[in-house]
């Protein structure tokens, strides 16, 4: 593995401490003194706070973009694509529970990336839809409102960052298939 770059690790000491404070109480002398360096320093890698924002959840967009993209242009059935939906959504979020922080909580404050970033969620978020739909229509999946199913499947998957303490802590496979196993097959005992 690559070692980290020092523009990598103020971007990922910058995403804990939004994660903690919140974007817009973070100073760029607070992550100057997380860093251990000279806030004047920082400029040498970094145009500034906003930039970082950005690059965290724009990043982070695109990825579920391009993940999504191939999950619904695939030959797989709607169940399947669910749960590869899911599995996409454990494994970017174990691997940057701090990025999710600030994608979940800070995109407002994103200024030119804005409009990009929600045409980002509002294309994944079609796609998501058009997968139930499909599902719903094929007899997959119960007819219930896609825009319901979505919500909730999504509030749970857009949260994960919250509770993954730590990655090594969690076998991600059990993970992602009980999260499977409730949100698609519910908490109902079919007996």
């Amino acid at each position: 593995m690559k070692p980290e770059t020092r523009q990598q690790q103020i971007i990922r000491v910058a995403a804990k401490l939004f994660k903690e404070k919140g974007y817009s109480a973070v100073t760029m002398r607070d992550l100057a003194r997380a860093m251990g360096i000279k806030a004047a320093s920082l400029y040498n890698h970094i145009n500034s706070k906003q930039d970082i924002l950005n690059t965290i959840i724009i990043s982070l967009a695109e990825e579920f973009t391009v993940g999504m993209t191939e999950i619904s242009t695939s030959n797989k059935s709607c169940i399947d694509k669910l749960k590869k939906i899911i599995e996409l959504h454990v494994h970017i979020s174990s691997k940057n529970s701090y990025g999710m922080a600030s994608l979940n909580n800070d995109w407002m404050h994103l200024e030119k990336q804005l409009i990009y970033y929600k045409k980002l969620r509002s294309d994944y978020e079609n796609d998501f839809k058009i997968i139930l739909e499909k599902g719903i229509k094929s007899g997959e999946i119960i007819n219930v409102k896609p825009d319901v199913m979505m919500f909730s499947i999504l509030t749970t998957l857009r949260s994960l960052y919250i509770w993954i303490p730590k990655k090594e802590a969690i076998n991600l496979q059990e993970l992602t298939d009980n999260l499977c196993n409730i949100l698609i097959n519910g908490i109902t005992n079919k007996s």
